[in-house]
């Protein structure tokens, strides 16, 4: 046995003498003991990841150290050298370094969201998307990874690893994936290379799945970033969200996946120009991408049938249906983000419609959060204008990407009801779109207990659209007494030059 094999041996006996457990993956071993966690780096050379040295390894715990601090910092403490001494091995030590761990601070297994997918709510849904704008805005920029060559780089090895498990995964399956996703990254490849040189390109979490994510004290944590290979964390970041869209969309969360990328959009729409939505045009790929990736993971696990489902999504995902155009209208307190939320899942390419809120909009324009309220000049006719520009323009930029849109505003105008019509005409679609209504006592009572929302909306301003005359209301009318969405949803189905359901 050669000496590196004795260290590791040693190493595992020490960690194991001190109590609690051992997790071992491909790429770490994990020992649980009290209210700590120390996570040793296993002596492999996958392809991907080299850790056979122990200057590597020490490289890649000091790296974890400081790439997850950011977003981690109270589960990150330190690396610690384990030393040889006379009696055998301890941590920081006066003699020679055999290896190196990861001091972490151990938590409830059971609030990383894998374990409980049901719990993503909407709230929560909201502060992961914007948490993790803010991390990619806050991260430095990698102009010379991603791009085309980055995304290759992980296409070539998927490609490599699904051809040698097309046995147990499905040769067709396996042939039409990897020949469906040569064919959208040569179409996504000039879109790649723009949005590197454009700034898009960023050290990311790498790994953002729901594995990787817990929930404490009422928010999200990420954590267990890849710092172990550049060419797989400086990346996209858009692609480093389509892991989460993915992993949500695969477990029958495509509301919650809906509810992260809208606000991943208008948190990053904060510091980005319209370019962020143009890049929307490569997300079916690059949730195939992350798809195929765990397909492969899960086959080499032992677990054919979940690879054979990520490979089969991985395909559906490279197969998006044409984008198209809602609108849901009404005074305010008549349930349109309610109704708009729950159709959203249900129309266009994974993981469904994004919703263009106004009242977010307006809360953008105005540089405050989404919950600030905003004072009554920001609802004057100039303001009101702005936001009903940019609402129309984001809407055309993510139709121009293959994105569905559901457009979420009072339309108590005729003219925005126009404007809608005349969108979805200039960019081929037919549009789709309902008029909420419901009694002014049951509107009034709705406001009045309304509370932690971008809309500003109160009984006095209901009062005041009551008084406003929208004119003939040429949508389909849906009263509270029905099955919104339901009803919604058919009534989408029904507009001419829709496609079948």
């Amino acid at each position: 046995m050669s000496q590196a094999a004795d260290d590791g041996a040693e190493v595992d006996a020490f960690f194991t003498a001190l109590g609690g457990r051992r997790i071992e993956t491909a790429c770490n071993r994990v020992y649980l003991a009290g209210d700590t966690a120390w996570k040793v780096k296993r002596p492999v050379d996958l392809g991907y990841v080299d850790f056979t040295t122990l200057e590597l390894r020490r490289r890649a715990a000091e790296r974890e150290i400081a790439f997850n601090t950011a977003a981690a910092p109270d589960i990150y403490r330190r690396v610690h050298a384990v030393t040889r001494c006379t009696d055998g091995l301890e941590l920081d030590g006066q003699g020679p370094a055999v290896d190196y761990v990861v001091e972490m601070r151990r938590f409830d297994e059971g609030s990383v969201l894998s374990a409980r997918p049901e719990v993503v709510d909407g709230a929560l849904a909201e502060a992961l998307g914007r948490e993790i704008a803010r991390l990619h805005a806050a991260t430095p920029l990698r102009p010379e990874g991603g791009g085309a060559s980055g995304l290759a780089y992980t296409i070539d090895s998927n490609a490599h690893l699904l051809t040698g498990l097309a046995d147990r995964l499905g040769r067709e399956t396996v042939r039409a994936v990897i020949a469906g996703t040569a064919d959208a990254f040569a179409a996504a490849t000039p879109l790649l290379e723009a949005r590197r040189r454009g700034g898009f390109t960023r050290r990311c979490h790498a790994d953002l799945h729901l594995g990787n994510i817990l929930l404490e004290n009422g928010r999200p944590v990420l954590f267990d970033c890849i710092e172990f290979n550049d060419t797989l964390s400086d990346i996209d970041v858009q692609y480093d969200l389509a892991f989460l869209l993915m992993d949500l969309d695969f477990r029958g969360r495509r509301d919650a996946a809906c509810r992260v990328l809208d606000a991943w959009l208008d948190e990053t729409a904060r510091r980005e120009d319209r370019a962020l939505r143009e890049g929307l045009a490569a997300l079916p790929l690059m949730m195939s991408v992350r798809a195929v990736v765990r397909a492969h993971v899960e086959a080499n696990s032992g677990h054919d049938a979940t690879g054979r489902a990520y490979l089969e999504a991985a395909l559906r995902h490279l197969q998006p249906g044409p984008p198209r155009l809602f609108a849901v209208g009404g005074m305010s307190g008549t349930g349109k983000t309610t109704l708009a939320r729950a159709a959203a899942p249900q129309l266009g390419a994974s993981p469904g419609a994004v919703v263009l809120r106004s009242d977010e909009i307006r809360k953008r324009l105005s540089g405050v959060t989404p919950t600030d309220r905003l004072p009554p000049e920001a609802y004057e006719s100039d303001m009101s204008a702005r936001v009903h520009e940019s609402l129309f323009a984001e809407a055309e930029d993510l139709l121009a990407a293959g994105r569905s849109v559901i457009l979420d505003a009072t339309f108590l105008d005729p003219g925005h009801r126009a404007r809608a019509a005349d969108l979805a005409g200039r960019c081929g679609t037919p549009l789709g779109a309902v008029w909420l209504e419901a009694s002014v006592d049951l509107l009034r009572a709705r406001l009045a207990g309304r509370s932690g929302d971008a809309s500003d909306a109160t009984p006095e301003t209901l009062d005041l659209q009551v008084q406003r005359a929208p004119g003939p209301i040429e949508w389909p009318c849906l009263g509270t007494d029905l099955d919104v969405t339901a009803a919604a949803l058919e009534a989408f189905a029904r507009t001419p030059g829709a496609p079948p359901k």
